[in-house]
């Protein structure tokens, strides 16, 4: 095995003694290019740089960040996969009991906000030696923004941390720039203008003649929510790769810099970066500890693109990824798909085949690739645009070649559909068909995420009616097909813009429909989503228009109640609901009520005992 060095033991077998970089990760180290410490440590192996990992350090202890010494150029900090305040605690602020990036599920093994702390303990040992932190903690934080487990406004991610340099989105075309520059003896400190890239200035003279803005400062939108939407929302229309500005952000005395983003990664840079040898696996550390959960579902998935033009409000990946699709070619996912069948622990069956969302194989439209997404306008909502281009003939086309190849059995589509999108295509019921025929183990998964359209606006996502259209087209496939193949909806409880009434009206839709959701998420304010920003200022960030918010734990709980109405634990909640919003009239036994009334002593054992009140376990009764 040759994963890279963790220990100065390793470091020796390679004849080193020291490293030019000195990449401190929150996660386990796994090297699988579903890691981003993976991608990134081997760019960086494969430009001729000497590179080592240190997985998880004792952040009690700073001697551990020593480990493998003083790097001679910088230190890469990454919190890991997820920002780490979500990997540590649920929507309702609870802790949470596993960690699937750590061996054995163990929680603990890295601190709340580990970016700036292991920046600390840089610091602490090695002074001013530079910095680079980057992955979806540091890049969504590199405003000021709205923390939730606070419940306040932070300054950017680069003044609590103290680094001299962030990388935001998936971080490779900064880094080949970065790495460029390097080889032919660059100062990384003085490395200020590469796209994708921000970084704090003393002042902004520097900055003399080139296009920039200025947002409200950290200490404006700290105490004005309105300052904060606006801001965000200049924030949230640069983010393109052409025309975005320089965005200046003060905080006191100093000022915070982004970059515009980075340009897409070619097919052939996208096919480099999945082309570098990956050992595919955890490192043989973790063994003992049962390895790592996180890989298991990503070990047998293939990443045939990234970027989404979806623009769910409630998802940060407008400020990550972005919105322009960025594609491998075909010849690279076969590869790797050969790849995998050598494996020995490989069964057949390639998982998922996709990105953020599956059927997004190409750039919404040709003008994207000139002058990247729109700024005042989403490609899907609140109307498909004029331009969108719509066409799965080639990635069913990549799908069926890859059936095709030796030792696979089924490939599978688990990183979802977007229904609109496939609707819109004049050949969908063909795809359709393909779609329930190969690709789905008797679960489709997709995200409605609500049914009421007054939520669904605020969400950014398709109507109701367009999601009634799917499944019955999708059920019509399946009785076609002689399949019993069912949906599995995502649901979502407590989105900004959410009233009792829309919760009511999702649990009267479930009922009608007998369907027992498994898949509900709270509302999680994350930094850097739209959502977020109506959550913490109540108002919509490009209208200004006020917004209803669901804030308080009582109603949070309510409306989360009301999606599984029929579990007797929840009986109180849901009666409470009802009553507050005077819908009686769906407290009694009719078919169409959602709960019995409450027994004389007070008591809801008949919502237990009466067989009326218990769901058919089938998923879509009809």
């Amino acid at each position: 095995m040759v994963f890279l060095p963790i220990c100065r033991e390793d470091m020796r077998k390679r004849g080193w003694d020291e490293l030019d970089f000195v990449f401190v990760c929150g996660d386990a180290y796994v090297d699988h290019p579903s890691f981003g410490h993976a991608i990134i440590s081997r760019i960086i192996e494969d430009y001729g740089f000497r590179i080592g990992i240190i997985p998880q350090p004792d952040w009690k202890d700073s001697k551990s960040i020593t480990v493998l010494g003083r790097p001679r150029i910088a230190f890469l900090v990454s919190a890991g996969n997820l920002d780490s305040m979500v990997a540590h605690y649920t929507s309702f602020k609870k802790p949470r009991s596993e960690d699937y990036y750590s061996p054995g599920m163990e929680r603990g093994k890295r601190p709340n906000r580990a970016t700036i702390v292991y920046c600390n303990l840089i610091r602490k040992e090695y002074g001013d030696i530079p910095i680079i932190i980057g992955g979806i903690e540091a890049s969504l934080r590199r405003f000021a923004h709205y923390d939730y487990w606070s419940d306040k406004v932070r300054a950017s991610i680069l003044i609590d941390s103290s680094a001299d340099l962030l990388i935001y989105g998936m971080g490779e075309k900064p880094l080949f720039e970065i790495l460029s520059r390097l080889k032919k003896g660059a100062n990384i400190k003085e490395i200020r203008d590469v796209q994708g890239t921000c970084y704090v200035a003393k002042d902004i003279q520097h900055l003399e003649g080139k296009d920039f803005i200025i947002i409200d400062s950290y200490e404006k939108v700290k105490e004005d929510k309105v300052a904060y939407a606006r801001a965000f929302a200049i924030q949230y229309r640069e983010q393109n790769p052409y025309t975005g500005k320089i965005i200046v952000q003060p905080h006191k005395n100093l000022y915070v810099i982004q970059n515009p983003p980075a340009k897409p990664l070619t097919v052939e840079e996208m096919d480099y970066v999945y082309s570098l040898p990956y050992e595919r696996n955890y490192h043989p550390i973790y063994e003992k500890e049962g390895g790592i959960k996180a890989l298991e579902e990503v070990k047998f998935s293939i990443v045939s693109h990234r970027g989404c033009f979806g623009g769910c409000n409630f998802c940060a990946l407008h400020f990550h990824q972005g919105r322009i699709i960025q594609k491998r070619s075909q010849k690279s996912i076969l590869e790797e798909v050969k790849k995998l069948t050598k494996l020995p622990d490989f069964k057949g069956y390639i998982h998922d085949v996709g990105g953020p969302t599956a059927n997004f194989r190409n750039p919404a439209c040709r003008f994207q690739l000139e002058r990247g997404a729109c700024k005042n306008r989403q490609c899907l909502f609140p109307q498909p645009c004029k331009n969108l281009e719509v066409d799965h003939s080639e990635y069913f086309e990549l799908l069926e070649k890859i059936r095709k190849i030796k030792g696979v059995k089924k490939v599978f589509i688990r990183s979802g559909i977007r229904y609109d999108y496939l609707l819109l295509d004049k050949n969908y019921r063909k795809f359709l068909e393909k779609l329930c025929m190969y690709h789905i183990s008797g679960q489709l998964k997709i995200a409605p995420e609500h049914i009421s359209n007054n939520v669904l606006k605020y969400m950014g996502k398709p109507p109701k009616e367009v999601y009634e259209k799917f499944v019955k087209e999708y059920f019509e496939t399946n009785k076609k097909l002689n399949k019993k193949q069912f949906i599995i909806p995502y649901l979502m409880s407590g989105h900004p813009g959410t009233k009792l009434e829309d919760a009511i009206e999702l649990a009267v839709f479930l009922k009608r429909n007998g369907f027992v959701p498994e898949q509900v998420q709270d509302f999680y304010p994350t930094p850097g989503t739209v959502s977020t920003t109506m959550y913490y200022t109540e108002l919509d960030p490009f209208t200004l228009e006020k917004v209803y918010v669901p804030k308080t734990l009582k109603e949070k709980m309510m409306q989360r109640a009301l999606l599984h109405f029929n579990n007797p634990k929840n009986y109180d909640l849901v009666y409470e609901a009802l009553k507050i919003a005077k819908r009686e009239d769906l407290i009694g036994y009719s078919k169409d009520c959602l709960i019995p009334p409450k027994q004389k002593d007070g008591g809801n054992k008949s919502a237990s005992k009466d067989n009326r009140w218990e769901k058919d376990s089938e998923r879509n009764k009809k």
